[in-house]
């Protein structure tokens, strides 16, 4: 059967197949002699089309690291489901998103030791769309946190759920003077101090405190 082409096929299918052709170039070559050509040529789209997708080589690679990120997110749903309590999930994320960068032998870790300054602007460039892929994901156990009491009824837990999505990103990627990201007890100290705190508190009382005069 003739393949349908490029312009008529999903937009998912031909993003799916420009990051498969992403990562088999950057596995083979790494970042820096990856270029939006070969790209292209490897995944059988024209290099218009491909900028329609992704505008430059930052986007593109950038897209690629958080997909591999996102694939340790879906490994990680069983055992986030086996923790009975939100902030120790929370731990545990910062742990496990962490070990996507870190893991011995996976590609991230190879593009991050090998090409330091490509990766880290590279990866700074997919965060855009991570943040909101990573609340998603953490949608649901907020919801069964807030319903085990653990959060306060009054969030928004939409909100709730960037806030945490950014949190792990920032615990699991920003280096710290006061935290080690690696101490599995440092983490979960650190959220029981300052996370769940707020989580617990009543919103109403934070709006009311911000139509009070400052002095």
């Amino acid at each position: 059967m003739k393949e349908a082409p490029p312009q008529s096929r999903p937009t998912s299918t031909v993003s799916a197949r420009l990051l498969d052709a992403t990562e088999k170039l950057l596995a083979d070559k790494g970042i820096r002699a990856t270029t939006m050509q070969e790209v292209a040529e490897t995944a059988g789209v024209s290099r218009a089309w491909l900028y329609r997708h992704f505008p430059d080589k930052s986007t593109l690679v950038g897209a690629a690291v958080v997909r591999l990120n996102e694939s340790f997110w879906s490994d990680a749903v069983r055992e986030l489901d086996e923790i009975g309590d939100f902030e120790r999930q929370v731990a545990a994320g910062v742990r496990i998103g962490r070990g996507a960068y870190d893991d011995p032998g996976t590609l991230l870790l190879r593009l991050r030791t090998e090409e330091p300054d490509d990766f880290a602007a590279c990866a700074g460039a997919g965060v855009a769309g991570l943040v909101p892929d990573l609340a998603q994901f953490w949608l649901p156990y907020i919801e069964a946190a807030a319903e085990r009491g653990e959060i306060h009824p009054g969030h928004n837990l939409a909100e709730v759920s960037e806030w945490v999505a950014r949190v792990l990103i920032s615990l699991g990627t920003v280096p710290s003077d006061t935290i080690d990201p690696d101490d599995s007890d440092a983490v979960l100290g650190h959220v029981r101090r300052y996370l769940m705190p707020a989580l617990r508190a009543d919103p109403g009382d934070v709006a009311d405190g911000l139509d009070t005069p400052l002095g």
